[in-house]
């Protein structure tokens, strides 16, 4: 599974303070931490500070570069934004995200198809929330469909199937699991990615919801998750649910997680 750390938020306090200071040690330290711990990507967002986004996305990005060697997921609904912050990214970024709604895909499609990408599909279009499984597979099938007529290959694209609460409508997770199923069997070769977390919100041990989901969803097909790699009970629930279901080849996965201590428990 390819995981995408999610602690490098503005949303977050800390980390608010640490990019208005300019504190790339502390920054450092988040992004170098979710990398030991198994982190693919790193996600920067710096979506809070609006009209100073560009600047503060842009220095994330060579803040958190100049400490791992990892790509990053550049996170801004912002089309600008990801432009400038494109530019200063070392390798094939994430571009989180783009969706069906019209200004939107029109602004990001010269952003994406302006070096190789891989680009979060987000399954929103100019009408309401989804809530079904058919209104998330027809909005993923259209995005789909639009970006590779734009040359974006199929295993570049992450469809995010948009996980809402639990607590605002308990059919809300099986609408998610339903749609990445589906999704995956539709396009083969596509990815499925998801903010575990938003499933959880709103109710009492949201740690505890999350690793039900993530396992539930890797069972699904789900290949791609936005989480907190540094939790190590979320982790371990990764990495022994991805051996049971066979997608962990010889279990060396999860044997290597163990020696290294990203396993909890024994």
């Amino acid at each position: 599974m390819i995981i995408v750390g999610e602690k490098i938020n503005t949303s977050r306090k800390g980390i608010e303070e640490a990019v208005r200071n300019r504190d790339a040690t502390f920054v450092a330290k988040i992004a170098r931490d979710q990398a030991e711990a198994g982190a693919d990507y790193i996600d920067v967002n710096a979506g809070t500070f609006l009209d100073q986004e560009i600047d503060c996305l842009c220095w994330l990005v060579e803040t958190v570069q100049n400490e791992v060697d990892l790509p990053l997921s550049l996170d801004s609904p912002n089309p600008k934004a990801l432009s400038e912050a494109i530019k200063r990214h070392k390798g094939e970024p994430m571009i989180n995200s783009i969706s069906l709604e019209t200004d939107r895909f029109q602004a990001l499609i010269p952003v994406i198809t302006s070096r190789p990408c891989s680009v979060v599909a987000l399954c929103m279009a100019e009408t309401a929330m989804p809530t079904t499984v058919e209104e998330r597979v027809e909005v993923g099938s259209e995005l789909i469909n639009k970006l590779t007529d734009q040359g974006i290959p199929l295993d570049k694209i992450y469809v995010d199937p948009l996980v809402q609460p639990i607590s605002v409508d308990t059919g809300m997770g099986i609408a998610v699991l339903g749609a990445i199923n589906r999704i995956m069997t539709d396009f083969l070769g596509v990815n499925t990615i998801c903010g575990l977390s938003n499933i959880s919100y709103g109710l009492p041990a949201r740690q505890v919801i999350n690793r039900n989901f993530l396992a539930l969803g890797i069972s699904y097909g789900l290949s791609a998750a936005i989480i907190d790699p540094t939790d190590r009970q979320l982790m371990t629930t990764l990495h022994t649910v991805e051996m049971l279901l066979g997608r962990d080849e010889y279990c060396e996965n999860f044997i290597d997680a163990y020696q290294n201590g990203r396993i909890a428990g024994g």
